[in-house]
């Protein structure tokens, strides 16, 4: 989304929660909607390397099932390369 475009939005959280978040804000020097966008990359993010870490644990899992070693793995993804 281009720089110039926004989308208001309103949040309901905890007074102490919302104290909290204003004071991270400030002491990072960022405005609330700053902090928000970072905290919402960060977020997006972890969520991203957790799914990646769990596909390759499935990878993982089933390779070992089928007896399929790194060694295969390579022949079979750069073959004779």
């Amino acid at each position: 989304m281009p720089s110039h475009q926004r989308a208001v939005m309103t949040l309901s959280v905890p007074p102490l929660m919302a104290t909290e978040y204003r004071q991270l804000a400030k002491e990072k020097g960022e405005s609330a909607s700053e902090f928000f966008r970072e905290i919402f990359t960060f977020y997006k993010q972890q969520t991203l390397k957790n799914e990646l870490a769990d596909l390759q644990q499935y990878g993982t899992t089933k390779a070992r099932e089928a007896g399929i070693t790194e060694d295969d793995i390579d022949r079979l993804v750069f073959g004779d390369r």
